[in-house]
């Protein structure tokens, strides 16, 4: 039974998470942390499961295109060195303020998507060289800094910079999230977590095939439905992850 609610809440968690770019910490880290395990033990084994998801999203991405390497190499080399920061950070220090702020700030971006109402449906390139680029890498390495340390939501953070400062529409901004925070910035993490901390590895088997099956079935569903799904389906999503993250 305990295997079943695992993998359930995977294959839940990371469907919503592969459609709306981010989120799958909303229901499987306290899903962890319900039955049992201390947070820095439920977070390390929730960062590796998710990389699954990454893979599992990226299968279905791949066969559509559209991911620019150049951009793929700026991603992962301004994000991954946060993420390993964030991770290095996070099992030392108290959690709950950081969670309060960032649940504040995830809210925001909901807000923000929801105001700006032609925002991501069409993409419109910006920012792609010169001080604009740097900024914006910037910003991903904060945003790996929050990936690295508090899970929860930060994929979407991710995608919302991606549209709004870079100028990608929602289908490619999910994409470059899923591949890029669910493979690599995710996996650095894992890998950083799982030296630092404890994992529960037998629980892993389950939330690897829920996660893998799961971005599969939730990228194949963003593919299908477009831009003004996914946006609507991101702004449900931020507003869930920052209630949560607020009320803990």
């Amino acid at each position: 039974m305990e295997q079943f609610i695992l993998f359930f809440v995977s294959l839940l968690a990371n469907l919503f998470s592969a459609f709306a770019g981010g989120g799958a910490g909303l229901l499987q880290l306290p899903a962890l942390i319900f039955l049992g395990l201390p947070f820095g033990v439920a977070l390390a084994t929730h960062k590796i499961a998710s990389v699954a998801l990454g893979i599992g999203a990226t299968l279905r991405h791949l066969r559509e295109g559209g991911l620019k390497r150049r951009f793929v190499v700026f991603i992962i080399a301004t994000g991954v060195p946060g993420v390993l920061l964030g991770a290095s950070l996070i099992l030392r220090v108290p959690g709950r303020y950081a969670e309060i702020a960032l649940g504040t700030l995830t809210i925001g971006l909901g807000l923000y998507s929801i105001v700006k109402g032609s925002m991501g449906l069409v993409e419109e390139p910006r920012n792609r060289s010169g001080s604009g680029l740097w900024w914006g890498g910037a910003v991903l390495f904060l945003i790996g800094v929050l990936n690295g340390s508090l899970t929860s939501g930060t994929g979407l953070f991710v995608t919302l910079w991606l549209v709004r400062w870079f100028g990608a529409d929602y289908r490619q901004a999910v994409a470059y999230t899923l591949v890029l925070v669910g493979i690599v910035w995710n996996g650095s993490g894992a890998i950083a977590l799982g030296i630092l901390g404890e994992v529960r590895w037998e629980w892993l088997p389950a939330l690897l095939l829920g996660s893998l099956l799961g971005g599969y079935a939730g990228a194949h569903l963003a593919i299908l439905k477009g831009n003004r799904w996914i946006k609507r389906a991101f702004e449900a999503i931020t507003l869930l992850v920052g209630i949560k993250l607020v009320l803990g």
